[in-house]
């Protein structure tokens, strides 16, 4: 018990760096991680182009001003809730992907020492864990939402 408390307290420190990580981003960053299409926007026009694209829509501009269409914005509380949760559980996913592959290095690189070998199987049993448990809460969560909010409608 006291091993999966260190595991849940490393996990928790690396979710909120990399929540604090996301918040530094550059809008240029953003929208290069979401991909090609954004032409030459830069600054905040670059992270405007970043969340249209992810939202399916398309961006037209340059430089630092554009406009996108094709997207619904969502000003309520399903939306937002749905959106926040998602995002909440893609990261704890990630971030057990992470552990896995962290734990096949070791595991590559324990060089036949029992304890490390026992230190990467616990971590890559723990990631594959963390990657089920976001994937259920993922699957859990938005049938709830939309249960909840489809039928008080």
């Amino acid at each position: 018990m006291k091993k999966l408390g260190k595991v849940f307290k490393g996990t928790l420190g690396v979710l909120m760096t990399l929540v604090m990580g996301l918040g530094v981003v550059s809008g240029d960053a953003f929208a290069a991680l979401i991909g090609t299409g954004c032409g030459d926007a830069t600054g905040p026009a670059a992270a405007q182009c970043g969340a249209c694209m992810a939202g399916g829509g398309t961006w037209s501009g340059s430089g630092t001003s554009g406009t996108c269409t094709g997207v619904e914005e969502t000003s309520d509380l399903s939306g937002m809730v749905s959106v926040i949760i998602n995002v909440i559980i893609w990261a704890v996913g990630l971030i057990a992907v992470f552990m896995i592959i962290f734990g096949g290095i070791q595991y590559s690189t324990s060089a036949g020492d029992s304890g490390k070998v026992k230190k990467a199987k616990d971590t890559i049993m723990y990631g594959i864990i963390g990657l089920v448990v976001s994937l259920l809460a993922y699957a859990i969560v938005n049938f709830v939402l939309s249960s909840l909010f489809t039928s008080g409608a």
